[in-house]
């Protein structure tokens, strides 16, 4: 009986240990406000605006929840942000892509039960005053096609089985078959990459290989900013948003293939492409963002008061004054949270 009173005492002196190194975990050394970090996994474009917010919600979360915020913030395209959970198994309290369809594709059922549509953007051409043939490319945008094709211009587009802005681009190009009547998916990507279409159906090979030098393919579409800066490559395919934000120049493509313009979406379905890295077919239409918290969350409570507060005014001011355009209201699907159901509209779609 003694033995066994003694094991009781040791046992409660070792859960409250633990429960006191817990708790230091979770607040300052001060004892008084409480850490938290969220973990986030992004699509590149959308780097600039999730810093700003990132760091006005650690600021709101401080004052308003006694919560001190840290962030582990992972860009990359957004088909690789994805696979970093359904494929590699690792943890994340938000995936923000910048192809909402990859959320219901690939993450439901099993990784989430909602999405939220919240931002669109559209594809355009940027360079710098360093580009070759810059001054001709401003003055006459309509021969994009054939500057770019010109042997002494070397351009560049992301990943398509990594990121959205590589297969939206060569989707653009093949589009821009249709629209200008011309060969030019041949010339600018058949010719150059072993990416290569059957009809206007395009195939993105698991591994994407480079024919020409005059071509550049990038993981995600941030990565090549800096190579147009620095004058090592002269344009490439980029959103209107990231071309802003970095400065550069650009010019804008017609409606018909900029992916922007929701009324010409049957011109963009026209369009499809399969891609190796994950064997689902996709096909082109108006570019929209999408955003979910996972089911298993390390930190879903706090994570959706951050979803509230992307999708809310202040979110939605930092996305204008970052140029892309936010949908107002956020368009949700499926098993939406109550918390965030005053500021969407919940399709039943």
């Amino acid at each position: 009986m003694r033995r066994a009173i003694v094991l009781l005492l040791l046992l409660g002196v070792v859960l409250s240990l633990g429960c006191i190194g817990s708790e230091a975990t979770t607040k300052s050394e001060g004892g008084g406000i409480k850490e938290a970090k969220l973990i986030i996994f992004h699509a590149g474009s959308l780097s600039v605006p999730f810093q700003q917010l990132e760091k006005e919600f650690a600021k709101y979360a401080e004052e308003n929840f006694g919560v001190k915020v840290t962030f582990q913030d992972e860009a990359s395209g957004s088909v690789k942000a994805v696979r970093k959970v359904t494929d590699l198994g690792r943890k994340a309290d938000i995936v923000a892509v910048a192809d909402y369809t990859l959320i219901p594709q690939l993450m439901v059922p099993n990784y989430t039960d909602f999405y939220v549509l919240f931002a669109t953007n559209e594809i355009v051409i940027a360079f710098t005053d360093k580009s070759k043939y810059a001054d001709e490319m401003l003055k006459n945008p309509d021969k994009w096609y054939e500057i770019l094709a010109r042997p002494d211009v070397r351009f560049g587009f992301s990943d398509p089985n990594q990121d959205p802005c590589g297969y939206r681009s060569v989707m653009v190009m093949k589009l821009a078959d249709l629209y200008y009547k011309k060969p030019i998916f041949e010339t600018l990507v058949e010719k150059t990459t072993n990416i290569y279409a059957n009809g206007t159906h395009i195939f993105a090979p698991k591994e994407i290989e480079v024919k020409d030098r005059r071509v550049v393919i990038r993981p995600k579409e941030t990565d090549l900013v800096a190579l147009v800066e620095s004058g090592s490559l002269d344009y490439f395919f980029i959103y209107k948003s990231v071309a802003e934000q970095h400065h550069l120049k650009y010019i804008t493509l017609p409606d018909e293939i900029n992916l922007r313009d929701f009324s010409k979406a049957d011109f963009y379905g026209q369009v499809s492409i399969t891609l190796g890295s994950t064997g689902k077919t996709i096909k082109a239409k108006p570019i929209v963002y999408g955003v979910t918290v996972l089911k298993d969350a390390p930190n879903r409570d706090l994570a959706i008061e951050f979803l509230k507060f992307l999708l809310g005014e202040t979110g939605q001011r930092i996305f204008r004054e970052n140029y892309q355009d936010f949908i107002n209201p956020p368009v949700a699907f499926g098993n939406v949270p109550e918390e965030i159901r005053g500021l969407v509209k919940v399709s039943s779609e």
